[in-house]
């Protein structure tokens, strides 16, 4: 009876179980803490398992420590972890990216826990709640872009032309390199033509990736042949248009 008291009155003050959860949630993202006490936190949450001890595990990536080597190797140790766990902890990915300002690794664990039709949903939240209005810091959508570049899925491409009119040159580009990295004429030509040949656009970098993406690609520019030809002397120089309005390199 006495023990039973002593025990629910130490809960009473320091918050029992779940208090104990929070603290050790607290450990593991503790920047200035010894990286055997994040680990210990860490371990603790792994073995506690519950949804909010994932999500604890996940926001280990949030946190970059000082010692580099030591964060990274952190990171992967937790990494590891949560593969183990699989798709049973999507919810909590989801959530874990979707208030995250940096969502690299948990690409990388969707990745490595989930197939096409498991990740598509996240992805395509992922996609709403970053869409291609005006953000401070864009990191995320190109995090987000890169992974939908590489991504084997045929959803990806469309998923990615949006993002050829957001107001950040890098989203941009980074949308221009994934829909080339896909070579699907019918998604990804017409939209970049366009890009290419706005006067709104001011990269010369974004301009010259098309052209060289559409000359590497052997995609034409019919329908503007002359504007492309008026560029390629000063972007492309030594580029012609063949008969088939298709950009061809200079010969060396």
């Amino acid at each position: 009876m006495l023990y039973g008291f002593a025990m629910g009155l130490k809960d009473l003050l320091f918050g029992g179980p779940e208090g104990k959860l929070k603290r050790q949630v607290a450990r593991a993202k503790n920047q200035n803490a010894q990286s055997p006490e994040r680990m210990a936190a860490i371990q603790f949450l792994r073995d506690e398992g519950s949804p909010a001890a994932v999500l604890g595990m996940l926001g280990r990536f949030n946190m970059r420590a000082d010692k580099l080597i030591e964060d990274e190797q952190e990171k992967e140790w937790v990494y590891d972890e949560l593969c183990k766990m699989g798709a049973k902890i999507l919810p909590q990915l989801q959530e874990h990216m979707r208030s995250s300002e940096g969502i690299a690794y948990g690409l990388k664990l969707l990745g490595a826990i989930a197939d096409k039709e498991q990740q598509w949903p996240v992805l395509a939240d992922l996609c709403e709640r970053n869409d291609n209005s005006y953000t401070r810091d864009p990191s995320k959508k190109v995090q987000l872009l890169n992974y939908l570049g590489e991504l084997d899925d045929a959803r990806a491409p469309q998923a990615l032309v949006p993002y050829l009119e957001d107001v950040d040159e890098t989203v941009r580009f980074t949308a221009v390199e994934g829909l080339l990295h896909h070579k699907v004429a019918e998604v990804g030509r017409d939209p970049m033509l366009a890009l290419l040949v706005s006067e709104k656009e001011e990269s010369r970098r974004i301009k010259k990736r098309i052209l060289d993406g559409f000359a590497d690609l052997g995609w034409d520019v019919k329908g503007q042949s002359g504007t492309v030809e008026k560029m390629l002397s000063d972007l492309l120089p030594g580029a012609r248009l063949d008969n088939h309005s298709k950009i061809k390199r200079k010969q060396t």
